[in-house]
């Protein structure tokens, strides 16, 4: 074990050592992959803030029962037992409302502002109706068993119409599923193109040190020795550039936070887009890493049995 960390440890310094003979050349690499994670970095940024906003929006769907012009109010009421009987039989927690005819029509006066429309009609126009507060939805999937239960709900006698107001609810769930895969694929293609970039460095840097490597061979060096210190530069290609991206992502929240919260007011909203969490963060660093060695495993394997 001590000998196996005293060899790693050695290809480090070399690395390093290597590192600093062309740092210009390095820092070069350094921006150009930074520059392709920036991207999909960026995107997860905003898509790790808006997904609770999303669950949030999604915690309490409503049902509204509209129930039949002709239903005497004896029968409206006695309705109230059945649907939270339903309710309870689905597994849900709900807050249940009745709203008669004339609070309802009183209302619509209010926020509407066609009293006078109304007025000319003669009559309230408006049926009894409840209103169903579903409470425990975790997420947009728990939302979806909404229909599920306004279906039964509908199934009642005396109700005429059932609206749920759950539907944009799932259309951004289906926003951000999409937001996912655009993502997913935007990674994948940068990914890559990081590869392409540190095999391509590692290639260059074999063939400078083509001389050395002659040498080493010559003293019995294997080609895992020979290879350890190019594994590390590849790698730490990577995770500086996860770090410079990261960097570059998290500055650029401040101007964008500013834009946001001219438009989060219009919705009396405080949202900010805050920077990824620290096990984010480490994972991001770790993928970079990964993607960097990858290409150096790739470009020396192939090199040094060209060399051989």
């Amino acid at each position: 074990m001590i000998a196996w960390t005293r060899q790693h440890a050695l290809a480090l310094m070399d690395a390093f050592k290597h590192l600093s003979r062309s740092p210009g050349s390095f820092a070069l690499n350094v921006i150009v992959v930074a520059i392709a994670l920036a991207l999909p970095f960026a995107g997860m940024t905003i898509l790790e803030n808006v997904r609770p906003v999303s669950e949030q929006l999604a915690v309490e769907p409503e049902i509204s029962l509209f129930m039949a012009m002709d239903t005497p109010r004896e029968r409206v009421s006695a309705l109230s037992p059945q649907i939270r009987r339903i309710v309870q039989e689905s597994g849900n927690t709900a807050k249940l409302e009745f709203i008669p005819r004339e609070r309802a029509l009183t209302l619509l006066n209010d926020k509407s502002g066609l009293s006078d429309a109304i007025t000319a009609l003669g009559e309230n126009p408006l049926p009894d109706g409840y209103v169903l507060k579903l409470s425990g939805m975790r997420n947009t999937a728990d939302a979806s068993r909404v229909e599920v239960l306004a279906a039964q709900l509908k199934a009642l006698p005396g109700v005429e119409y059932v609206q749920i107001d759950s539907a944009w609810v799932k259309r951004l769930a289906a926003l951000m599923h999409v937001m996912r895969l655009a993502l997913l694929f935007l990674a994948t293609t940068l990914g890559v193109v990081v590869i392409a970039v540190v095999f391509n460095t590692i290639r260059l840097q074999v063939m400078t040190q083509r001389d050395e490597i002659e040498v080493c061979r010559m003293f019995g060096a294997t080609n895992t020795y020979i290879s350890r210190p190019f594994y590390y530069t590849g790698a730490l290609l990577g995770l500086f550039a996860g770090v410079l991206a990261l960097g570059t992502v998290a500055l650029s929240l401040n101007p964008l936070n500013n834009a946001i919260a001219n438009f989060a007011r219009l919705y009396a909203s405080e949202f900010r887009l805050s920077p990824l969490s620290v096990g984010n963060t480490v994972a991001l660093l770790a993928i970079s890493a990964a993607l960097g060695l990858v290409g150096a495993l790739l470009s020396v394997n192939r090199h040094l049995a060209r060399l051989s």
